[in-house]
Order: C-alpha cells, then sequence, then structure tokens
C-alpha cells in the first residue's frame, strides 16, 4: 500500500517537473525573441570593429573603385565616422594624362626672334591650334560612346589581296597601299620594264665622268614603306631595293638594298655579280613576329651570311670574269687530278634597258627574298625597328615603266588597328603611383603615338628596375597627338590603362620635337620636383644606377651631362642642312647628344619660366636647343659640363650607361643580360 502511494506521488512529481521545464523553456524563448534584433542593432557598431575584424572581400584598389558598396544611413554618426576611418590617407599624387604646361597661341608671338625664328614658331603655333582640335574631338561625347565592335569593323578589315594595273598604280601616285601590312608568306609582284638609258645632269654625278661627255643612267626603286610617324618624317624604308642598271661610280650593274631606320640609314647591302658566301658573318637579326619561342632561339643563334637558307646575292655574268669566278689554272688543276667541274650556268643582270621582267618579293622568316623572271637574286635580311605589318605601302619609282602590281596572302587585320587586342594587361607593366615627396630622377622618354611597340618593350626591360618600381626615380612617356584619329583614340586608351603617357597637345611634327623636351622639363619640377631631369628616346635602353650616380658625383651643382658636342657647325647643304635664317650662328654651342642626357632641376625650371615668359629661343634640333638653352642659364650661373662617351649616340658600346637604336627585341635581350650577368652588354643581332 505504502509502495503504491510512494510511486503516485513520484509520477506527479516528474509531471510538475516536465511541466515547470516547459514553462521555463517558453519564457527564454519569448524573451530572445525581443532581445536579439536588440543585440545585432547595438552589436554591429562595436562588435565587429572591437572584437573581430570586418571581412574584406576587396583586394586592391581597382576592386573597391569598381564595386559599390552597400547602402547604409548617413544620419547614424558613429556609421559615418567608421565609414570614413575605413578610407586611408591618399599618399600619392594624381596621375595627369596631359601636359601641365602653359599652351597657348600667344606662346609662340615673341618679337625677340622674329626674324631668326619666325617660321618655327609659326609651325608651332598651328599645331597647337590643330592639336586643340583633335584633343577636343578626342574628348567629345561622340567620340566616348563610339562603340569598340564598330570601330574593329571600320578598321580591323583588310584585303587579302590587291591587284593593280599600271594605269591604276600611277593614278595613285605610285604606291601600292597594304593597309594591313605583310606577313608571313606574304608576296608582291611587280611586273615593268627599265627605260633606255638617258643622261644625267646632275653636276654631282656627272663629275665622276672624265670628258665632255654626259653620264648614262638607267635606275629605279623599289620600296617597302612605314605610315609616317609624325608630320614632316620622311615614311621609315623598311625595304630600299635599288637596281642600278647604269650609271654607279662602279661602271657596273649593281643592287643595292638598305633600310632607313628613324631617319637614319643603315649600311648598304651591294650585289656587283660575284656570289655571296654562305660562312659570311652578318649582324642582321630576324623578323620576331608571329613564330614560336623555340624557333626565335634556333634562328638567333645563327649569323651566317644566308637569309632562309639563300645566299644574300647571287652571281651573274660580269665583263671583268670572262664568265667564271674560278681561274684556269685553278680548273685545269681539278681536271688533272681527276676532280670533277660542277656545271655552272652564268646569268646575265636580272635587268634590262627595254626588256619587260617580273619580278617578286616575299616574306620568309629571316629576310626578304626578291626573284627575277623564275629565279632567285637577292635576300635581305631583316633589320632593327620594323616588323612586316609596318610594311604598309610599296613604292616605285625612277626610270621604270610599271606594267602591273599584285599582292597576295595578305594579313586580314593589323595589329596596330586594334591594339586594345594585343594590350598585355599585367598589373606589373603598370606605372607606379607617383609618390608625394620629391624624387631623385625623373626620365621623360620621347614617343610617337603609334610607337606602341616600342613603349612596350620599355615597360617589360629597364622601366622594371627596381627604383622605378618603388617611385624613387620615375620615368614617363611623352607624346604628341597624330593627324590619325584612330591612333590617338588607342593612344589615350593605352595612357589611362597603364598610367605612364602624358600627352602633349600639339599636332605631332618632326621639327616640333623640342616642345616635347620643355613639356618633359615642366612635369619634372612641377609634377614630380625631380632633382635632376633627364630626357631619352623610347629606343634607347637606360641603366639607371649609373645614371644617377653619375649626377651625384656633382652634388649640388647646376650640371649638364651628357654625349657632349663641341664646335660643331651646322650643315649647309644637303637634306639635313640648316638654312642661315634657322641659325645665323657658324657654331653650335657646346650640347649633348639627343638619345640621352641629364640637366639639374634649376636648369629646368629656367626652360619652363623662359617658354612661359615668350622667351625662350626654339630650334628645330631638340639636343641644340637644350645647348642652347643651357648656354644662357650659365651666362648668369655657372653650369657643370659633364662628357661621357657611355651615353651612346649610335648603337651600344661596352659599359653603357644608355645605348640607342636599340629595336624591342634588342630592349628585352639586354635587359635579361642585365638581370641573369649582373653586368651590361649588348645584344648587336641587327
Amino acid at each position: 500500500m505504502k509502495l503504491a502511494k510512494f510511486d503516485s506521488l513520484v509520477s506527479l512529481s516528474r509531471l510538475r517537473l516536465v511541466q515547470f521545464l516547459m514553462g521555463v523553456l517558453f519564457l527564454y524563448l519569448l524573451f530572445m525573441s525581443f532581445e536579439i534584433p536588440l543585440v545585432f542593432k547595438t552589436a554591429s557598431a562595436g562588435f565587429y570593429t572591437d572584437a573581430l575584424p570586418r571581412p574584406s572581400f576587396l583586394e586592391s584598389e581597382e576592386d573597391f573603385t569598381d564595386k559599390s558598396a552597400p547602402a547604409r544611413p548617413t544620419d547614424d554618426p558613429e556609421l559615418v565616422r567608421l565609414a570614413g576611418s575605413r578610407t586611408p590617407p591618399r599618399r600619392m599624387w594624381e596621375y595627369k594624362e596631359v601636359s601641365g604646361l602653359l599652351f597657348n597661341e600667344s606662346s609662340f608671338d615673341s618679337n625677340d626672334f622674329k626674324d631668326e625664328f619666325s617660321v618655327l614658331h609659326k609651325t608651332a603655333r598651328h599645331a597647337f591650334v590643330v592639336g586643340k582640335k583633335l584633343w577636343d574631338d578626342l574628348q567629345s561625347p561622340q567620340n566616348k560612346s563610339d562603340s569598340e565592335p564598330e570601330r574593329q569593323n571600320r578598321t580591323g578589315s583588310c584585303p587579302e589581296s590587291i591587284s593593280l594595273s599600271g594605269s591604276e598604280f600611277v593614278n595613285r601616285s605610285r604606291v601600292l597601299v597594304i593597309p594591313c601590312g605583310l606577313t608571313l608568306g606574304s608576296h608582291i609582284t611587280v611586273v615593268g620594264m627599265p627605260h633606255w638609258a638617258h643622261a644625267e645632269y646632275d653636276p654631282k654625278i656627272a663629275i665622276l665622268k672624265e670628258g665632255d661627255e654626259s653620264v648614262m643612267v638607267t635606275q629605279f626603286m623599289m620600296e617597302l614603306q612605314g605610315l609616317k610617324t609624325v608630320e614632316g618624317e620622311d615614311p621609315p624604308r623598311i625595304l630600299h631595293f635599288n637596281p642600278r642598271l647604269k650609271g654607279d661610280w662602279s661602271g657596273k650593274p649593281v643592287i643595292e638594298q638598305n633600310t632607313c631606320y628613324r631617319m637614319q640609314w643603315g649600311t648598304a647591302l651591294r650585289c656587283e655579280g660575284w656570289k655571296s658566301r654562305a660562312d659570311e658573318e652578318t649582324g642582321c637579326s630576324l623578323q620576331v613576329t608571329h613564330i614560336t619561342h623555340s624557333i626565335y632561339l634556333l634562328i638567333v643563334t645563327s649569323f651566317l651570311g644566308v637569309v632562309d637558307g639563300q645566299v644574300k646575292c647571287e652571281k651573274w655574268i660580269r665583263d671583268d670574269d670572262n664568265g667564271s669566278e674560278e681561274s684556269k689554272a685553278t680548273w685545269w688543276l681539278k681536271r688533272l687530278i681527276g676532280r670533277k667541274n660542277k656545271v655552272a650556268l652564268d646569268w646575265p643582270y636580272p635587268f634590262a634597258e627595254g626588256r619587260l621582267f617580273v619580278l617578286t618579293l616575299s616574306a620568309g622568316l629571316e629576310g626578304y627574298h626578291v626573284n627575277v623572271d623564275g629565279r632567285h637574286v637577292t635576300s635581305f635580311p631583316y633589320r632593327t625597328g620594323f616588323v612586316l605589318e609596318d610594311a604598309t605601302g610599296l613604292s616605285l619609282k625612277g626610270d621604270l615603266d610599271v606594267h602591273s602590281v599584285f599582292a597576295a596572302a595578305l594579313p586580314t587585320s593589323h595589329p596596330s588597328f586594334a591594339p586594345q587586342k594585343h594590350f598585355e594587361r599585367l598589373s606589373k607593366w603598370k606605372a607606379p603611383p607617383l609618390p608625394e615627396g620629391n624624387v631623385e630622377l625623373f626620365i621623360g622618354i620621347l614617343s610617337a603615338g603609334n610607337h606602341f611597340a616600342e613603349r612596350m618593350a620599355v615597360r617589360k626591360s629597364w622601366v622594371q628596375h627596381k627604383l622605378i618600381k618603388s617611385s624613387k626615380v620615375v620615368a614617363r612617356f611623352f607624346v604628341a597627338l597624330n593627324g590619325r584619329k584612330d591612333v590617338n583614340v588607342e593612344l589615350k586608351k593605352e595612357a589611362e590603362y597603364f598610367g605612364d603617357i602624358v600627352i602633349v597637345p600639339y599636332m605631332d611634327n618632326y621639327d616640333l620635337v623640342v616642345l616635347k623636351t620643355v613639356a618633359i622639363c615642366e612635369y619634372g619640377i612641377r609634377t614630380v620636383a625631380a632633382k635632376y631631369i633627364m630626357k631619352c628616346d623610347d629606343d634607347t635602353f637606360v641603366r639607371v644606377d649609373p645614371v644617377i650616380k653619375e649626377a651625384k658625383k656633382l652634388g649640388d651643382r647646376s650640371l649638364y651631362i651628357g654625349n657632349m658636342n663641341y664646335y660643331h657647325k651646322p650643315l649647309r647643304n644637303g637634306k639635313w642642312a640648316v638654312m642661315y635664317e634657322e641659325w645665323p650662328e657658324e657654331e653650335y654651342p657646346p650640347y649633348a647628344n639627343g638619345p640621352g642626357y641629364i640637366v639639374s632641376s634649376d636648369i629646368a625650371q629656367f626652360i619652363v619660366d623662359e617658354f612661359e615668359n615668350h622667351k625662350l629661343r626654339l630650334f628645330k634640333m631638340e639636343d641644340v636647343s637644350m645647348g642652347m638653352w643651357v648656354e644662357k642659364f650659365n651666362s648668369s650661373k655657372a653650369v657643370e659640363y659633364q662628357h661621357s662617351l657611355k651615353f651612346c649616340q649610335f648603337g651600344c658600346i661596352e659599359d653603357y650607361y644608355t645605348a640607342h637604336y636599340q629595336s624591342p627585341r634588342q630592349m628585352l635581350c639586354m635587359w635579361d643580360k642585365l638581370q641573369k650577368q649582373g653586368k651590361p652588354q649588348c645584344c648587336n643581332m641587327r
């Protein structure tokens, strides 16, 4: 009985305990339902900031600018304070896309140089008027709204073949336009007939002939040309092919081939009827375009005098070798010892007066090849500074009737028409931000609108120096506007992406390069406040360390460092003639060669002040202009002139400070050697 009563009491107490616990749980859940929102509301400001770091999904400044933050109430002072505290103070100056130099039409109205320099000042004034229109057009909303596909459709399509009759060719100023240039395997066929020889009355040629008779001349020039880089500059001759049937100084028929890079002629290759030896050494380099890295390495190691297995010059019959290259004694000796003689078929000179010919020019892996009437005649190795796509025109001039021109196997698109496809959009090629404080050295690099390949090579080579990447040294390209809108559009796009281009807003002109130098001085003293300002070209390789050391040797003195020229006289005749109206003095002042020189900041400040006060004397030769300005500064404050041959004017020398006329491939090669071997070495693959 007692046991049953005890069991009933236990079960009753268990039931009450369960009910009690359920009631407590219900009250707890009810309490939490009111408390949790309050906890999140009050903890959002303190919990994440004081106890744990806020979760961050942005890893770069680009991500921060591209992604919008979630909306938040601005009336909460605590949230406003916290949001403001997340933005770090700005440590770098803003990148300037356009030169800050004060340009206007009145800048070139000075009366001080009215007689001597009025022509150049008028040219400069006109260039800025045109440049302002080009820049305004570039900035217009209509241009910005121009869709990328439409631009590509307008400029990206090119014909695979082109055919012109003789009359059509003449009507086009004897130039075959090849919109997208050439590519590996492209070929051009010309059917023509040389004129009969005529008397040459040019005294410079006629004087070579003794007696009273006139020199008889017949020759023609076939040239692969590139687009004009700037107004006033001759188009580059990517290949100059010049058969001289009569009138050469040797008195024999010859074929001369050459190139003209940056208005500088290279060493001519003359074919005079003797066959080239296959073991001849050559400084010519291959064409680096559309080939694999393995093929590139294979060919770079070969410097034989053959081009794609073909000799540079084939043999033809000469009137002074009896139709044979070997002597009669050698021939009889071989016959006596029983050695078989190879039967050689001798051909005449491939061109003749009044005789039709069919010439085919083809682009190989290592160079250009010329066949006439089905027979190989010459091969010309590719040279520095050009790629196949640069050959956008074929010109035929001289004593020649052209019957027809045909080009085939042409590329249907041109990389430089749509360089955005070829931008190597890697952050490591971008320029680092400008530092807030002063810099030791500012390097201004002269460039032109369509020199994308040159700028890209500079970005990948010496601009990767640790002093530049850390912004202790700053380098920028200075580019004027091009007459072609598509070039300017791509230039602006390139400037916005890489952040290393300063546009000088005038119409580019070869005689006005000096204005870019003034803009370099202005940027160097006002934007980066540099102690030293250096000017170089986009085909100049710069060793940053020794350049700074060379400047520091002179301390805080006013300095002018470079490869100095003393007592140079202006040329008064020829293509590079300087008229007395342009330069009345008999000698130039001491000046450093243009590919690379340094001035101190006080000289740069003087140049900018003189320009903006309309007192700066301008001259079409940029390096001479700098010498002229330094000489004027030197009249009031002593300047330390420092001469060094290591600021190389032509090519590259041992232990160079700067090397000039370096192709994009040479730039990369020199940087690679500098990095791997730790010492400067030239890459003389021409």
